[in-house]
């Protein structure tokens, strides 16, 4: 038996994890559930993220603009709402008169905050890229 002539829109409920190797299948999924119209996406399931979950929240972002949707992102768990902020993406993401918990990430004054440097320190990015020092020299010989 099957629930989906009850509920024929999928919400996204039933993702558990946003990460570089479903990335392709969720933007997908988010987008045919925009189509099928459905509006609030569901994300509370969300356990598994990496950097690319932002760049799929924005791409269904995106999508539902171009065809004049209000997309709401609901539930997002903690790892998510930190991706979030950690990117600085959460104006972009939310609409200002939302607000996540914990103060989320309504920001006072978003033209100002959407531009904000993030705090972290820069070790973290130089060991990232792999930019500049390279602690292990490589000797060719």
């Amino acid at each position: 038996m099957s629930n989906a002539v009850t509920d024929p829109v999928d919400n996204l409920l039933s993702l558990t994890s946003l990460t570089v190797l479903n990335a392709a299948a969720a933007l997908e999924r988010g987008t045919a559930a925009l189509k099928a119209g459905q509006t609030v996406f569901d994300l509370r399931n969300v356990l598994t993220v990496d950097s690319v979950a932002v760049s799929v929240m924005l791409a269904w972002q995106r999508a539902a603009q171009e065809s004049g949707i209000a997309l709401e992102l609901k539930n997002l768990p903690p790892a998510l709402q930190s991706l979030t902020k950690l990117y600085g993406v959460c104006s972009l993401l939310f609409p200002p008169d939302v607000k996540l918990q914990q103060d989320g990430c309504a920001p006072s004054n978003p033209a100002h905050d959407e531009f904000a440097p993030v705090k972290a320190p820069t070790t973290v990015f130089a060991k990232k890229t792999g930019l500049g020092n390279d602690p292990a020299p490589h000797h060719h010989h």
